[in-house]
């Protein structure tokens, strides 16, 4: 097989790959600009990190996310913390 068949399959395999990610970024892309990715299916942060919508658990259980779908984000100030930490 010669270089320039090699960097022909290697063309069409990125191109493949592309045409399979390219729909998975689009559906990622419009959701982080309403849902929170640290936020899993039962509401709970899994951020490993401070967040202004964390709030405590009532038993010891992952944050809480105050977050809410309709919510337009910006995740530039989620990591600005007040002094006083998770509220």
């Amino acid at each position: 097989m010669s270089d320039e068949d090699i960097k022909e399959r290697y063309k069409k395999s990125l191109e493949k790959l592309a045409a399979i990610m390219e729909p998975m970024n689009d559906v990622a892309m419009l959701q982080s600009t309403f849902r929170c990715p640290y936020r899993n299916k039962d509401d709970r942060c899994t951020a490993k990190f401070g967040c202004r919508n964390q709030r405590k658990p009532k038993v010891n259980d992952l944050l809480g996310c105050n977050q809410k779908d309709n919510d337009k984000l910006d995740y530039r100030s989620f990591w600005e913390m007040p002094d006083g930490g998770i509220s």
